[in-house]
């Protein structure tokens, strides 16, 4: 997975990219407030690492964007069960 960020600092803006492997994903359920339950992405590389966190709303946007365009994708890689990488053709 590649992550580019740009942020500001006193300097002005800072790009960063990375590339890095997933690692884990994780779902926070909190059953006394369900508004808070989130869905997080855990990566790593060699020099770096870091937790992707999305609500609920943000992740069904994302899936429901990503849905729509499935068309247009040649090709992806999945997690099975037991962790083994099948590959997709579409």
């Amino acid at each position: 997975m590649r992550i580019k960020t740009r942020y500001i600092n006193s300097g002005g803006f800072v790009r960063l990219e990375n590339f890095v492997d997933i690692k884990e994903v994780m779902i926070n359920e909190d059953f006394l407030h369900p508004e808070n339950e989130s869905i997080a992405i855990g990566f790593k590389n060699k020099d770096s690492s870091g937790i992707i966190e999305f609500t609920v709303g943000e992740f069904e946007r994302l899936t429901h964007s990503v849905s729509k365009k499935m068309h247009l994708i040649k090709s992806f890689k999945t997690f099975g069960k037991s962790g083994a990488i099948k590959l997709k053709e579409g």
